[in-house]
C-alpha cells in the first residue's frame, strides 16, 4: 500500500495551464477565489499557484483591497 503522499496528484498552476487568463486587480470574481472565508490570502500550498503567479496574485489581491474591491476581512469576523 503506497502512503498518502505518493498517491496525492500535484497540484498544477491554473494560470501556467490557461495562457488566456490573467491576473489583474479589477476581476474580483476570479481575485475572491483565492482569499478565504477570513479574507487571508490562500498560500501556494493550497491553492497549486506557482512562485511567480502567487506574487502578481497577491499584488492585484493587494490593489484590490486598497480600492475597496476586495473586503480585508469577512463580514462575519469584524
Amino acid at each position: 500500500m503506497m502512503p498518502d503522499f505518493e498517491r496525492r496528484r500535484r497540484k498544477t498552476c491554473r494560470f501556467c495551464e490557461d495562457k488566456t487568463l490573467a491576473i489583474d486587480y479589477k476581476d474580483e470574481k476570479l481575485l475572491r477565489k483565492f482569499i478565504s472565508d477570513r479574507g487571508k490570502i490562500v498560500p501556494r500550498r493550497i491553492s497549486g499557484n506557482c512562485a511567480k503567479h502567487q506574487r502578481r496574485l497577491t499584488i492585484a489581491l493587494k490593489r484590490g483591497r486598497h480600492l475597496a474591491l476586495l473586503p480585508y476581512t469577512s463580514e462575519t469576523y469584524r
